[in-house]
Parts: C-alpha cells; structure tokens; sequence
C-alpha cells in the first residue's frame, strides 16, 4: 500500500485510530484504482486535519478504543465526518469508525450483550439502498472483532443488515455508510490480531462460543471466506467511489 505524502494532492482522507488496525483491502484497492490518498494515524502522532475540504471520500478505519472514549482524536473524527456531511463528501466507516458515524449523526453507541469474533454472517435487508451499498447476497460472511454497537441510529438512517448477536450492522444515510464489520479485512491483519488478542478474547471464547471464533476456527474460516469477503469490499468501494464528486 502507498499512501501519498500528505504534501501531495490526495483524493481519499484514511483516518487510522491504532496501528494495529491499518487500511488493509481498503489500502490494496485505492491502489489498484490508482486513487491518491492520504493516511493519519492517530497512535503514531499524525496530526488529523483541520478540514476536509479538497478531498472526494473520506474513510474511517476501526480500532480497539470505545467511541465512547474521551480521546481528542476521537473527538476530532467525529468533526471531520460532520464537515464533510456538510461539504457533501462521503463518509465510509469500519468498526469503530461506523460507530464514530453513528454518534456524529446524533445515533447512540454502547457496549453489546456479547462481542462479535470471526467470520460470521450477518442478514441484509431486501431494500434497494441495502442492495447498491451490500450487493446482492442476502446472508453474507463477514469479519467481525467488536463489544461495542450502534445500538440507535442517527435520525434518518436506513438500516443495511443485522445479525443475531448485533441488531445494526450497517446503516446508510445521504452519501454515506457506516458498518460494524471490517471489509478492509486481510490475512495478514487477522494474523496480528490474532498474535496479540487482548486480555478479553480468550475470556470471550470460553464464554460465548456462538459469537466467538477459536483461532482454528478463524483461521479455517478464513481460507474459505476471504475471497468473498475482498469481492463484497470491492463492491462496497465502488459504490462510495461512485458517490464522490467529480
């Protein structure tokens, strides 16, 4: 992935929260489109802007941190989405970042009954914004590593997909689309997830089995839905590609 120096004339602002959570699939196909962009890392020190004007997509990665959190760049990414709301620049989040969405809208977000671990499915709604956004399967396999969800959606917002455990996993409002999953997923970041799970995951694997992927499980799972996982991202890149201005 190469993102371009923040001197450089960008089309795509990235907002990183943590170092673990990277772009990933979103890194690997700006590049493949040939789309500049830039990325901010909040844990390296990377100042985030103070505007988002000149860009055409703004994308929001997830990250270990509760959008609850008090964190100044938590804080500033949440000011950056409504700008760009504003400015009419579309807004794509991951995880913590569909979730940053969700309270910059006026939505609310809280911590879950159980987390969501691994490939699991999700349902989409039979709408026609569920089908632009989601594509076309009606139970998907997605990847997922979360406590917390948007638990309300923001006035206005139209519910994408939900699953047993997470009653909204993707909402879309105007130009926008915020989800809980991680269709930036690869390999690579699940291996370094993997490597340094958190206290809570071993804990979560003994005690909620239905929602929580063993690492055999995951890796497994991961061999047989990463394919799809890249062609559903593919589809969902395009879609917001599609709504940037020219």
């Amino acid at each position: 992935m190469t993102a371009s120096p923040s001197s450089a004339p960008a089309d795509v602002l990235v907002l990183q929260h943590l170092f673990e959570d990277g772009p990933g699939f979103l890194g690997q196909w700006l590049d493949a489109q040939g789309v500049a962009w830039h990325l901010r890392c909040a844990e390296a020190g990377d100042p985030y802007p103070d505007s988002v004007r000149g860009y055409k997509g703004l994308a929001v990665l997830g990250g270990a941190w509760s959008a609850n959190d008090e964190r100044p760049t938590l804080r500033q990414a949440e000011a950056l989405i409504r700008e760009a709301d504003a400015l009419g620049i579309p807004v794509i989040g991951h995880c913590l970042g569909g979730q940053l969405m969700a309270r910059a809208f006026g939505g609310r977000v809280e911590r879950l009954p159980q987390p969501e671990v691994g490939w699991l499915p999700i349902t989409r709604v039979d709408s026609p914004a569920a089908r632009a956004w989601l594509g076309d399967a009606v139970e998907p396999t997605v990847y997922q590593w979360h406590q917390d969800g948007f638990i309300e959606l923001p006035p206005g917002a139209e519910l994408l997909a939900s699953s047993s455990t997470c009653a909204h996993q993707a909402f879309a409002l105007r130009q926008h689309l915020a989800m809980q999953f991680h269709i930036e997923i690869t390999p690579a970041k699940i291996r370094d997830w993997l490597a340094q799970p958190g206290e809570a995951y071993p804990v979560n694997v003994l005690l909620h089995r239905d929602s929580v992927q063993d690492p055999a499980a995951m890796n497994a799972a991961t061999l047989r839905h990463q394919p799809g996982s890249e062609a559903m991202a593919d589809g969902i890149y395009r879609a917001w590609r599609a709504r940037w201005q020219a």
